[in-house]
């Protein structure tokens, strides 16, 4: 009977904390979207890309230029590339997360 009990309870505390994570998330997809209109869009607006039309922000370009991951995506932000400025001193560490997290989302479920 005891080990039921703690199956039960550790069953409900991991279903409890993935809702958590969910919301979380979700707040920080939206967070993502209002740092990318506001810091991004001019140059990435939909997705696309202004300077170097090549490089866009869609699911197979990412992959293909080794883009597609959160850790990719901030660093390039964080540091900039080319004719992309670095938004390190500009961003927190938390918004750059953002806005790579949203990136990501909006180039696997469409822009």
């Amino acid at each position: 009977m005891r080990l039921i009990f703690t199956l039960l309870t550790i069953y409900s505390l991991l279903f409890i904390n993935s809702i958590n994570a969910t919301v979380a998330t979700e707040a920080d997809i939206n967070a993502g979207e209002q740092i990318f209109s506001a810091n991004c869009s001019a140059c990435h607006n939909g997705g696309n890309n202004v300077i170097m039309p090549e490089k866009t922000l869609q699911k197979d370009v990412l992959e293909k230029n080794e883009m597609n991951t959160v850790d990719a995506i901030m660093n390039q932000v964080k540091n900039g590339k080319n004719a992309m400025p670095a938004f390190g001193g500009r961003l927190t560490d938390d918004d750059i997360n953002n806005v790579a997290n949203y990136v990501i989302d909006k180039s696997r479920n469409g822009w």
